[in-house]
């Protein structure tokens, strides 16, 4: 059995935890722009008559997924025995990672912490700890004045070995990429040769 198009998208949104563009929706499912508002359209009826808890939130640029009015209620409750609760290891994780080396992916986060971090991102960003940003076709996100001004500090750089951690933060990026695309090449040269 195929999955629908609706059904992909569905899929795509709820593992993205974000709103998604357009543009980047189309290229993960493989499809023009006809067959994307299609199943953005299937998919919006779908929770629209349906009695599920999610609904279709969308923008000129992108789709995400939202709750739905009739359990906004329980959502309002749980969102706030979880603002009452401690961040946690993951958050602090989180907080590190965009302190220390800046904005920065929800990719390149989970990335970095080998997990997905979706869940711990948004109670950061309902806490206003962190915010999101548009840096070009993708969404960064990045410390917010209220967690640098809730540390004591007028800027990240006053963080304790700040500058010696973000060097060796960027010396493993540099690194990192260097030795990823020496890999490419290497494939590239072993095929060549085949």
């Amino acid at each position: 059995m195929d999955i629908t198009s609706s059904a992909q998208l569905e899929a795509l949104l709820f593992v993205a935890g974000e709103p998604v563009s357009y543009e980047r929706l189309m290229k993960q499912l493989g499809c023009d722009k006809a067959t994307l508002s299609s199943a953005i359209h299937d998919l919006d009826q779908r929770l629209k008559t349906g009695q599920g808890g999610l609904a279709l939130v969308q923008t000129d640029a992108s789709v995400g997924l939202a709750t739905a009015a009739l359990a906004s209620e329980l959502v309002r409750s749980l969102r706030k025995q979880e603002l009452e609760r401690e961040i946690g290891q993951a958050g602090l994780e989180i907080l590190a990672v965009l302190l220390y080396r800046g904005p920065s992916t929800r990719a390149t986060i989970d990335h970095i912490r080998g997990v997905n971090s979706s869940s711990t991102v948004r109670a950061l960003l309902s806490r206003g700890l962190i915010e999101r940003v548009s840096e070009g076709r993708e969404y960064c996100y990045r410390t917010s004045l209220e967690l640098v001004a809730h540390l004591g500090l007028t800027a990240a750089q006053e963080l304790p070995q700040y500058a010696e951690l973000k060097s060796q933060i960027d010396t493993f990026e540099k690194k990192a990429t260097q030795e990823g695309d020496q890999a490419i090449k290497d494939l590239e040269y072993e095929h060549a040769d085949s």
